[in-house]
């Protein structure tokens, strides 16, 4: 991994600005140097937990870490593309007399030792660069670690020492800062390296710590020494987006910031600029692309059951930012391992030219900071007042799950907003329960889990009286409730809709997940008179299982829409749950125009209008942050949020949101979520989304 240095300078004050120049880069230098640290030791965590199998990694680590689920997730994938390019390059390339991988910023990667002893490496010599000093510490390694010693044949060290040079028979390891181009160059020719033979270049998020025309350089060179070559690229993408800016700033605060971002942040620009430096053909997918397209049914069931896992939406997110890309030519011009996913060519927001809605800030008397969470719930439960229970966010100073009740309440011109305790500790520390305020001024709060492996069982029993003395005359009481009949499984990420079935009122559970099932199809019925799990008729093809999707009430039945799916993609159906003489049926809402597949979104019905906010999608660049449906007509109309006000990130996923009709606004309360290994971000306050008039 590599930083641009600085030229040499003349004396006096040129002298000075160079010293402090070099000074300065030779801090991003040890903080670029530092990333391979990192990331080996996480690297190792994926490989100890089963996801992928290196016997060789554990060499290299001095101390190993567990890492999060949601960070060995990132690695897996990571490691799974550059695997599967290069074992692409070896079969189709087998028929050469002789092969060459080139590792541009090698770490400590151990490709070389995990495909040496598997037997993948007949006429092939591997060649890795990186940093002096990265290199020498790893030829150290090497030479102490006789079974590493063996499988290279021999551990010569040729050249100045400040190269940290290592040869063996098929691997030559070389310390050069792959800035110095022609040193570079003289260097792989001089310890003999074919630019006439197949040769296979690997970065893995390398280039973008360059300066542009560093990398750019690099990009060129390549296409100019090898007449036969394929590039394999593995770095970030997509940084203007919520998660983009977090990313970002991430690095930044690094001292390691992407430097290719601005100049190339899609995969488009990504091509563009490889074909311009003189590659011939070029595509690159993101990683989700990869992981549904590439990753087979069994594997990704064998990885569902490694450790226990509900960061969905962090994992999707991530997956979207960081692409895998082929750039090839000469005898390997058509050697291009993936190719775009059907199911990823939605092109909507191509076509049309969203509109924009207007933001505010929420005013609140204070800053509130017990309404910094996600995975939390919220419910209109009197005018102008929204309870909001559960999630995980700031608590004493410390991010965390939360069992507060928080109150919002708006009082003149601002909200205000206070928080009570749970004295009697029976809401727990839930996320991703149901929350559903009743007509008669009950809220019911459902399920949720503290852990992927701890349900949340009991149902509870909200009531709010605001009385006349504002918020601060605010009674809240809570009550568990005893039900009888068949209690349904434990769930979490489910939906809880308040309907009527002659003449009784029920309270609709549909789908969700468990800590034994992934994802649930199944649905239930509470009387919510007397509180008595019941059967009633359901007939029609029921919707795809699905969890993280939304419930609305619509023409006395309720509505479904997307979620995430068996597969664990995003779904982008729409189905009424309608009234029947004898029960209800599902129909599936047919659409004139395509949705864009998406969970993790908030829904609201405002004149037969479904209104989806935010949410989760890997099938576009980036999702609408409104999509309006007319449901008498089956046209949907995507919205993007002018986010000046806001001077944050703006996370919707996660969140929840209140609709204030008679205003024709929606409040938007938390969002967020533990950004893979960039920190947790929550949105800082809440929000008022004016909705479009309506004709």
């Amino acid at each position: 991994m590599s930083l641009e240095h600085g030229s040499e300078e003349g004396h006096s004050v040129s002298a000075i600005n160079k010293t402090c120049r070099s000074k300065r880069q030779a801090g991003k230098d040890a903080a670029v140097q530092g990333t391979n640290d990192s990331s080996i030791v996480s690297k190792c965590s994926m490989v100890n937990l089963g996801y992928f199998t290196d016997g060789f990694l554990k060499g290299f680590v001095n101390k190993t870490s567990r890492r999060a689920p949601l960070i060995n997730r990132g690695y897996y994938v990571r490691a799974k593309a550059v695997d599967y390019s290069v074992r692409c390059f070896l079969q189709h390339t087998e028929s050469y007399p002789r092969r060459q991988i080139l590792s541009l910023g090698a770490g400590f990667d151990s490709l070389y030792f995990r495909l040496k002893a598997s037997g993948e490496l007949k006429n092939v010599i591997m060649y890795e660069v990186d940093f002096p000093d990265v290199v020498q510490r790893k030829a150290t390694l090497i030479k102490n670690k006789q079974e590493l010693v063996e499988l290279i044949g021999c551990t010569d060290e040729i050249g100045p020492a400040q190269m940290g040079r290592l040869c063996g028979v098929d691997y030559k390891l070389l310390g050069i800062d792959l800035t110095e181009i022609v040193e570079l160059d003289n260097t792989l020719m001089e310890i003999g390296l074919n630019p006439a033979c197949p040769t296979l270049l690997l970065s893995e998020v390398v280039l973008t710590y360059m300066k542009n025309e560093s990398s750019s350089a690099v990009i060129r060179w390549a296409a100019e020494r090898f007449s036969s070559a394929v590039f394999v690229v593995y770095e970030q993408i997509r940084p203007n987006d919520p998660f983009g800016q977090v990313m970002q700033q991430h690095f930044v605060q690094l001292n390691s910031t992407l430097h290719a971002l601005v100049q190339f942040p899609g995969k488009e620009a990504q091509q563009k600029r490889f074909l311009k430096e003189g590659w011939e053909e070029c595509l690159c997918i993101d990683m989700n692309e990869f992981y549904v397209g590439y990753i087979p049914k069994q594997e990704k069931q064998r990885i569902e059951l490694l450790e226990p896992f509900d960061e969905y939406e962090e994992w999707h997110l991530k997956c979207s930012h960081y692409m895998i890309l082929c750039a090839s030519k000469g005898d390997l011009i058509k050697y291009l391992p993936f190719t775009p996913h059907p199911d990823f060519c939605i092109n909507k927001l191509d076509i049309l030219d969203p509109l924009q809605l207007s933001v505010s800030l929420c005013e609140t008397e204070t800053q509130s900071s017990h309404l910094r969470r996600f995975a939390h719930c919220s419910a209109l439960v009197a005018p102008y007042a929204i309870v909001t229970t559960g999630g995980f966010g700031n608590r004493i100073g410390q991010h965390g799950r939360l069992r507060d009740i928080s109150l919002l309440a708006k009082s003149g011109p601002v909200w205000k907003s206070c928080s009570f305790r749970d004295e009697d500790s029976l809401l727990t520390e839930r996320m991703f329960h149901s929350m559903t305020a009743l007509c008669d001024g009950r809220c019911m709060i459902i399920g949720g889990r503290t852990s992927p492996l701890k349900p949340v069982t009991s149902v509870l029993c909200l009531r709010c009286d605001t009385g006349s003395g504002g918020i601060s005359n605010v009674s809240l009481s809570l009550k568990a409730i005893e039900c009888s009949g068949t209690m349904p499984s434990p769930r979490w990420r489910h939906t809880a809709t308040e309907l009527i079935y002659r003449d009784q009122k029920y309270l609709f559970i549909y789908g969700g997940r468990s800590s034994k099932e992934l994802v649930l199809g199944d649905w239930h019925f509470l009387n919510l008179q007397d509180y008595s799990w019941t059967d009633i008729p359901v007939d029609g093809p029921p919707p795809e299982s699905r969890h993280s999707h939304c419930a609305c009430v619509w023409k006395g039945g309720v509505l479904i829409t997307g979620g995430l799916g068996t597969a664990q993609v995003p779904l982008g159906s729409i189905f009424h749950l309608r009234p029947t003489l004898s029960g209800f049926v599902w129909e599936r809402i047919e659409m004139i125009s395509s949705v864009i597949p998406r969970y993790s979104h908030t829904a609201h019905i405002l004149d037969d209008r479904l209104i989806l906010l935010g949410g989760v999608s890997i099938h576009t660049d980036s999702i609408p942050e409104v999509t309006l449906i007319d449901l008498k007509t089956g046209r949907s109309f995507d919205y993007y949020i002018g986010t000046n006000p806001v001077k944050w990130p703006l996370m919707l996923h996660n969140h929840s949101s209140v609709l204030l009709a008679k205003e024709c606004q929606v409040l938007v309360i938390g969002g967020g979520g533990n950004c893979f290994s960039f920190g947790t971000h929550l949105n800082h306050q809440p929000i008022l989304l004016q909705l479009p008039e309506f004709s």
